[in-house]
């Protein structure tokens, strides 16, 4: 039997009160509801899923550098980090994971200091404005390319 894939699902500043947050762009749904719908669909798909979350930006650097080596990619929901952190930008660089970049809310159609990522550039893909299910698009990303990268 196949090794499982391991996916590293980072969430940033503030996504710990999705639930409560400005409801009407993040909607109703708790970040423990968004922890089980990845793990549920993880655990049907035959992917460990490790799903972290941080306020702080030294802890998402140092999840970051752990995933280099005990994990296959990394799904990352930098929250307001996105727009300035270069040093997760770097990190991402640095263990040279694929990376999807998630956004719940269509960042593109709110402020404009939301328009411009720092930590797109570092990462493979990103998926914008399409809720919770953007998390699950980029597993299944994720587990397509470890799986085409199998056949080469």
């Amino acid at each position: 039997m196949a090794e499982k894939m391991k996916i590293m699902v980072i969430n940033g500043p503030n996504l710990n009160m999705l639930g409560v947050r400005e409801v009407g762009i993040y909607g109703s749904e708790s970040y423990a509801d968004l922890e089980a719908l990845i793990e549920n669909y993880a655990n049907e798909n035959g992917i460990e899923a490790t799903v972290l979350q941080s306020n702080s930006e030294g802890e998402i650097i140092d999840f970051i550098h752990h995933a280099l080596g005990n994990y296959d990619g990394i799904i990352i929901n930098p929250g307001a980090y996105t727009h300035y952190s270069y040093a997760i930008h770097d990190a991402l660089i640095s263990v040279n994971l694929p990376t999807v970049e998630v956004h719940i809310s269509n960042v593109y159609k709110r402020e404009e200091f939301r328009h411009k990522s720092v930590t797109a550039p570092a990462c493979t893909g990103q998926i914008a404005g399409l809720g919770f299910r953007g998390y699950l698009l980029a597993m299944d990303y994720l587990s397509g390319e470890a799986t085409d990268s199998a056949k080469n």
